[in-house]
């Protein structure tokens, strides 16, 4: 046990286990005079990491899902919509960090909007389809009923678009989850720091990080799958699982006999 209250690294327990051991326990840093990982440092780490990507997704649905739901009631600007999607995957997220840069600075705001710019496509591109596949038949039978545009945008065509937003919810925000690991970059805490600090977390601390943001995007992935299960209505749920219908053989008959 050194001075600093934490003991040095296990030695032979390979790179898995020492992974495992860096997330649990608490050890001297690579370069020293200071202690790393555990439960604390990692839940600190995480509480932060899951925070920045919450904020960014949160903004992210109060900025697309609007614009979607309007551009897919009108059944305008299809081609804006697809756009943002392929302008969203082909631009790196490192490159809009340094971008902004020059006009956020460093921290929190920084990352935070690249990240909800990454997290703006899937979710305006799922909505403004899921808007345009709402049943036809249901949209046409509420305007004849007198329903106001707003009134069928927001009691029609939403709630049957709720599956398909809640996709690119669910694409989003494991997206940005796994990439809030370069916010370090930006002077921001996360999982990150250990990824990108290997002088000072060493490979244990690498690869224990990793571990944690692949549990951290399985579970949000997990989660909002619940959500989404949760807002679908029960009429879609039951269509999109059809009861299977036996096959039936011809059966070929006796002849009669006279």
């Amino acid at each position: 046990m050194s001075d600093l209250g934490c003991g040095p690294a296990p030695q032979d327990l390979g790179a898995f286990h020492d992974a495992v051991d860096f997330l649990l326990s608490q050890r001297e840093s690579i370069s020293g005079g200071v202690c790393i990982g555990g439960l604390g440092e990692v839940g600190d780490l995480a509480a932060s990491h899951m925070t920045l990507s919450l904020v960014a997704v949160a903004v992210a649905v109060a900025v697309a899902v609007p614009i979607g739901v309007w551009l897919g009631h009108v059944g305008r600007g299809e081609f804006l919509a697809v756009s943002v999607s392929n302008v969203g995957r082909a631009v790196p997220s490192l490159a809009l960090l340094a971008f902004f840069v020059a006009f956020l600075g460093i921290g929190f705001t920084n990352v935070a909007a690249v990240l909800t710019l990454l997290a703006i496509p899937p979710i305006l591109t799922n909505t403004y389809v899921g808007i345009r596949q709402a049943d036809r038949e249901a949209v046409e039978a509420a305007r004849g009923m007198g329903f106001t545009g707003a009134q069928v945008a927001r009691r029609i065509e939403l709630p049957l678009a709720m599956p398909t937003i809640f996709g690119g919810i669910r694409t989003s925000a494991v997206a940005v989850v796994a990439t809030a690991t370069i916010s370090p970059l930006a002077n921001t805490e996360s999982l990150g720091n250990p990824i990108l600090e290997p002088q000072t977390y060493g490979d244990a601390g690498q690869l224990g990080a990793a571990i944690a943001v692949a549990l951290l995007t399985l579970a949000t992935d997990g989660v909002l799958g619940l959500v989404q299960r949760a807002v679908t209505p029960a009429g879609i749920r039951a269509g999109a699982h059809p009861r299977t219908k036996r096959l039936s053989l011809p059966i070929p008959r006796r002849a009669e006999t006279t």
